[in-house]
């Protein structure tokens, strides 16, 4: 059975106010291809479809055209869709019924039954190949929130769990596997599905929302049985194993969501399984649509950064397809009217300049305390604080004309 695990698709995002419809569409386009050329028998989608929890009503129509085409394209495929903390869960859900008959399962949240128990039915899809059998059995877990997850008691004589959130996961996956493992019969699979951050993931700079809860962060490898075949999971966008070990993958995000990434490869994985295991786990790199541009690559003084605008030579292309460019500028003092030359050094270049990102030299430092106590912070006036902060970002006094400034802002406005 072939499965392609996907996750962080954040539809609806925008890098530093640009639209990335067309982008997402690329690679929606680029997928439903992907889909059928590799003869895929289910699509795993791991969370974070959408950017935020209230999507526009383009990026849901992306969403459900998708899924349109999928059924279309590759009528036998099983589609199963967990919500991440980005997405809304009940929002994720509400056209479930409809879209379970054209073979989607979407799991927002956790459920319970009339005795206050975790409903893990609904968490246990069944995973088919294209001739319709059932090869495989789904734990198909959404973003955990602390009310999601049972209490996990401790027996007679042992201590409490250190932290009830994690005990509680690592218990929702047993109780899940377990009914996983009675349903299997010889040679079907469990695959687990989850968007968390595990213990030791690289998280992608400026692009991650980072989860925390009740002052936990990372979950353990260990939750997850050993017997589960792969483990499908979300939240960190740049692909990779956890804890080493082959089947339990983040497969990353399938679009730059930031600068940071400029130099990454994205991809979605293709999971081979062979009975009860998974045999390869292959990665199938994403075109990236449109060219991020870094300029220059390291922060440099704004003369050599402007020369190096001046040079860029690129080919012309529409509006809709021209780069995105971060611009790194390495100051020693504040520039005002930064922007207004850097616009000026690329006017008529076709690209689109989507942050000035400064660096500031600090010298050396004052010798003055970093800590203030409480009496101390009481006695600080605004211009004290206005001080400070100039000195920490600049190494340098606030000029006369800056701290002006700041008082005339200060002063109480007509009618105050």
């Amino acid at each position: 059975m072939r499965l392609i695990h996907t996750s962080d698709w954040h539809l609806g995002q925008t890098l530093h106010q640009f639209d990335r419809a067309y982008e997402h569409q690329c690679f929606l386009d680029w997928l439903l291809d992907t889909i059928v050329s590799e003869q895929a028998d289910a699509l795993l989608i791991a969370g974070d479809v959408f950017d935020t929890a209230n999507p526009s009503a383009a990026a849901q129509k992306q969403l459900y055209r998708f899924l349109q085409q999928a059924r279309a394209r590759a009528p036998e495929l099983d589609i199963v869709i967990i919500a991440g903390n980005h997405d809304s869960p009940g929002r994720l859900e509400a056209p479930g019924p409809l879209l379970e008959a054209h073979g989607t399962r979407v799991i927002g949240h956790v459920v319970r039954n009339d005795d206050g128990g975790i409903d893990l039915e609904r968490l246990l899809v069944p995973l088919h190949d294209r001739d319709g059998a059932l090869k495989a059995w789904c734990l198909a877990v959404p973003f955990l929130r602390p009310g999601d997850v049972p209490r996990s008691e401790a027996a007679e004589g042992e201590a409490p769990a250190a932290d009830p959130y994690l005990a509680g996961i690592a218990l929702l996956y047993g109780q899940a596997f377990a009914l996983a493992a009675a349903r299997c019969t010889e040679g079907q699979a469990i695959v687990a599905m989850g968007h968390c951050h595990m213990v030791d993931g690289a998280a992608s700079l400026d692009s991650e929302r980072r989860i925390v809860i009740g002052g936990t962060e990372a979950l353990p490898a260990a939750v997850f049985d050993p017997a589960i075949a792969y483990t499908a999971l979300g939240h960190l966008h740049l692909s990779q194993r956890v804890g080493q070990k082959e089947h339990i993958r983040y497969c990353g995000s399938p679009l730059p969501l930031s600068f940071s990434e400029v130099g990454y490869q994205h991809q979605v994985l293709r999971v081979d399984l062979d009975g009860a295991r998974a045999q390869t786990v292959t990665p199938l790199l994403v075109p990236r649509a449109i060219e991020l541009l870094r300029v220059p690559p390291k922060p440099a003084p704004l003369d050599e950064v402007l020369t190096a605008l001046g040079a860029l030579e690129l080919p012309e292309r529409p509006l809709h397809t021209q780069p995105f460019l971060e611009v790194r500028v390495l100051l020693d003092a504040p520039e005002p009217g930064l922007r207004g030359r850097i616009e000026a050094a690329l006017a008529g270049k076709p690209v689109r300049l989507a942050k000035i990102e400064p660096t500031r030299k600090l010298e050396g430092a004052t010798g003055e305390a970093a800590a203030l106590s409480l009496d101390q912070l009481a006695q600080l006036q605004p211009d004290d604080i206005f001080r400070r902060l100039y000195l920490q970002k600049f190494g340098e006094d606030a000029p006369d004309d800056q701290l002006s400034a700041f008082a005339e802002l200060m002063l109480p406005g007509e009618g105050a």
